[in-house]
């Protein structure tokens, strides 16, 4: 097993013709990785993640081999996946209004070349999902935002348009069955790839407090931030430091670490029906 790559979070070992990708405890925010870890936190979305990929199988092929043919020192963090050509882009859908896609909308009245109806506010439901990609930069830089027209540009119109389908489609899925369970998934970022026979992939983690907007649809108000079930709330912590968000960042106090596992915690608990143990 050779390491081959270091990651925000995320550390990935070789093992023959296979990938280990190994979700560690660090966290980051504004992309840079605080120095304090946030406990369980590595394998809460892992096993969260390898519950998304069940539910999805009959939506989009995923890179999972096996979550438990692993070394026993990554058991419960880690994934055994399949090798992929990664998609240069990180695939968004939103269906609410938040985060930098609020922040968009409030300067052009658009996110990502989607024009959206006047007068809509923080936390407001969008008229329906729309695809939002960004660039994919290596870890030090920032993901721009892109379009459609972009994306189709680097992979083709064809490409595009699938890749397009597909997040909508498992956000869908995955909103309607948080939905069922008392959370709003306000948006989600996905990663593809393509594999050797050149099908489109679902990669890297699914439907996660990292990756994800995890509201509590019973105190949904728009107009408003909201309760957050994931990272969300470290960033409007970190934000709220004074900190300049380049490193080194602060340490995380031991009330808001707490908090953050919590949160996790409850999303993974809620979404899945699943009492978490490890």
């Amino acid at each position: 097993m050779q390491h081959v790559y270091s990651g925000k979070v995320r550390e990935i070992y070789s093992d023959g013709g296979d990938l280990l990708l190994v979700a560690s405890d660090r966290v980051s925010v504004y992309d840079v990785v605080l120095p304090t870890p946030i406990p369980d936190k590595g394998a809460l979305l892992t096993q969260l993640s390898v519950w998304w990929f069940g539910q999805l199988t009959d939506i989009v092929p995923n890179h999972l081999v096996s979550a438990t043919d692993v070394p026993a020192e990554f058991a419960g963090r880690a994934i055994r996946c399949r090798r992929l050509e990664m998609v240069p882009f990180e695939c968004i859908a939103r269906g609410y209004l938040a985060g930098s896609g609020l922040k968009e909308y409030q300067a052009t009245g658009a996110i990502s070349g989607v024009p959206l109806p006047r007068g809509l506010v923080e936390g407001a439901k969008l008229p329906a999902p729309i695809f939002t990609p960004t660039t994919k930069v290596s870890d030090g830089g920032h993901d721009a935002p892109a379009t459609f027209d972009d994306v189709a540009a680097v992979v083709g119109l064809s490409t595009a348009t699938r890749l397009r389908d597909l997040t909508l489609e498992v956000y869908e899925r995955g909103a309607a069955r948080a939905a069922a369970n008392g959370i709003i998934v306000a948006d989600t970022k996905l990663e593809f790839g393509t594999a050797p026979d050149g099908e489109l992939t679902l990669a890297d983690e699914v439907l996660t407090p990292d990756s994800s907007r995890f509201w509590p649809l019973s105190s949904w108000e728009p107009g408003r931030a909201q309760h957050a079930y994931d990272k969300q709330f470290v960033r409007d912590w970190a934000a709220g430091t004074g900190w300049d968000k380049n490193p080194p960042a602060p340490e995380i106090p031991a009330d808001v670490v707490e908090a953050t596992h919590a949160r996790y915690v409850d999303a993974y608990e809620k979404i899945t029906g699943l009492t978490w143990r490890i």
